[in-house]
């Protein structure tokens, strides 16, 4: 219920209130902005997607506002917190860049970005209506940038009309972000008629709802007034039924990719212009060396060799669009597999088995809070979680308690390996019983011996002695048991190893710079010495090792 207004300064104080207030709005309305989400792709993600950019926001605000009340010394009465305007609503862009989710999160990170921009370049108290005005035109010209093919019916309009609304009024900041706010309201109920998707399924715009819900919040936090709910949600949620399926659904990219990068701005440029060529729904947002890069491709792993090419691409995550995926407002599925892979082309292969992957590598390891979002991508009752690394499976335990307490039943197969993980997932039964499910994946990823070759980096004890800068490790089951002079030799030896106690089937994972050559003569050699012994391999890909091997 609306209480008496009780303005607020615009200072660090106001964004810390506007962060919270905005998670909380988000997070009321993630299940009806989920279920309207029919462009650019109706995978029923936007509401979540707005929701995790905005908590990873909230989240880095209270860790600065953390840090900084750290650095105060105890007096008496309390020093306030010495934390200014520009120190905050940069914090909360950059949380916003860093944990940007999906099409719609990573839009909203960059209006939050444009809105850093100005607070964070102007001092305090400075007439602090006409500020807000020009901090939300420089977000909503900031977006359009950032897109590479603006489309109008979207969070992009929505996001001008309210820029266009804030500009045009007069007085406190409160008041700015008012009109903001009723600006952003009246083009959002105007979506459908712009946009053929959303008319033909009876809906607004799924983005431009979220950020209507963040513009409420951020007059809230400046005036003390609670936004009326029903006519926000009312506009969000027009009608009971699901959207039909319509012409952008179908044919498009297969993957969505997302990566955070390191790079310079002219290699950023460049950057585009190849993403561009290679998928749609291209957004790159960022500055200073630091960019969220999201596009929807058909081929992810040359989506993330652009970001090699251009600087260092890390917290990859690759989600595959799955034709259930594609219809908003069908009900979960009943099971799904999330995989940690090392290697694009390992997750291609995972993707192509179902299964929802996060691309992680040694020095890049996955977060639990990547994990989580894994989890509420695939979009299930139940999942199948795969670390695939014996030093990845914290990061997995933490990520399930998470989902768990969400409503999810979450198992965590052992799996210490990428081959283990796919020979879990090759016996992957989404309509046997879960525990029936987990058993056979658990059972068959215990019966993978796992070995991997890697290169020395310098003089060191093993347990299979000595090792010099160079050397070849062939390691089984994680132990360093053969120290080689090379790939081929070193292979060969560790596959007799693994071959000694019997075997059926052998899959070699080759890496990125490893000739094909090699795993012709490592097939030859298992069929000269292991007649009724099959072989298959695969590309790994980018980050995985020079070689992994499993025998079942």
């Amino acid at each position: 219920m609306p209480y008496e207004p009780q303005p607020h300064t615009l200072d660090a104080e106001a964004v810390r209130t506007w962060s919270s207030l905005a998670l909380a709005a988000l997070g009321r309305a993630r299940e009806d902005i989920d279920a309207i989400n029919v462009y650019p792709v109706a995978d029923a993600d936007t509401g979540t997607n707005l929701y995790l950019t905005a908590e990873s926001a909230a989240r880095e605000l209270a860790a600065a506002f953390a840090s900084a009340s750290a650095d105060v010394t105890d007096t008496t009465p309390p020093a306030p917190v010495p934390l200014s305007l520009p120190e905050a609503v940069r914090a909360y862009a950059h949380g916003a860049l860093t944990g940007a989710r999906g099409n719609s999160g990573t839009i909203l990170a960059q209006l939050l970005r444009g809105v850093a921009d100005v607070l964070g370049a102007e001092p305090e108290g400075r007439d602090p209506g006409p500020l807000l005005a020009r901090a939300l035109t420089r977000a909503a010209e900031e977006a359009y940038q950032a897109v590479a093919h603006p489309v109008e019916g979207t969070m992009l309009t929505v996001a001008a009309a309210a820029a266009k609304a804030g500009h045009a009024a007069a007085g406190t900041a409160a008041d700015v972000a008012r009109a903001a706010y009723d600006g952003a309201r009246a083009a959002l109920a105007e979506t459908p008629g712009q946009l053929a998707a959303l008319g033909r399924a009876g809906v607004v715009d799924a983005g431009g709802c979220g950020l209507v819900a963040v513009l409420g919040a951020l007059w809230q936090a400046l005036s003390g007034r609670e936004p009326a709910a029903e006519p926000i949600r009312g506009r969000a949620v027009p009608v009971p039924r699901p959207p039909e399926p319509c012409a952008e659904e179908h044919g498009g990219p297969a993957y969505e990719v997302i990566y955070l990068l390191e790079a310079g701005e002219p290699a950023v440029g460049e950057l585009r212009a190849r993403l561009d060529g290679l998928g749609d729904s291209l957004v790159v947002v960022g500055g200073d060396g630091l960019w969220n890069v999201h596009v929807h491709v058909d081929d992810p792993g040359a989506a993330v060799e652009a970001g090699v090419v251009a600087g260092r691409p890390y917290r990859i995550r690759i989600t595959h669009f799955g034709d259930e995926r594609r219809r908003a407002g069908v009900p979960r599925a009943q099971r799904a597999a999330v995989a940690v892979v090392p290697g694009e082309g390992l997750a291609g292969l995972c993707g192509e088995a179902g299964a929802t992957t996060v691309l992680a590598r040694p020095d890049a390891p996955p977060a639990p809070a990547d994990l989580v979002d894994a989890i509420r991508r695939a979009h299930a009752r139940e999942v199948v979680l795969l670390p695939n690394d014996s030093e990845w499976r914290a990061a997995a335990s933490a990520a399930a308690e998470q989902a768990r307490a969400d409503g999810v039943r979450v198992a965590v197969i052992p799996t210490r390996s990428a081959v283990q993980g796919l020979a879990a997932l090759a016996v992957h039964d989404p309509d046997a019983s879960f525990d029936e499910d987990v058993v056979a994946m658990t059972a068959a990823a215990g019966a993978t011996r796992y070995g991997e070759l890697a290169v020395a980096e310098r003089q060191s004890f093993t347990s299979a002695g000595i090792c010099q800068a160079g050397d070849v490790l062939g390691l089984i089951d994680g132990d360093v048991a053969v120290i080689g002079p090379g790939l081929p030799e070193t292979a060969e030896a560790v596959l007799d190893r693994m071959l000694g106690s019997g075997g059926e089937l052998v899959t070699l994972v080759l890496g990125e710079d490893v000739p094909d050559a090699l795993a012709a003569r490592l097939e030859a050699y298992v069929q000269h010495g292991h007649l009724a012994v099959d072989t298959v391999t695969y590309r790994g890909g980018r980050y995985s090792a020079p070689l992994l091997i499993g025998v079942e």
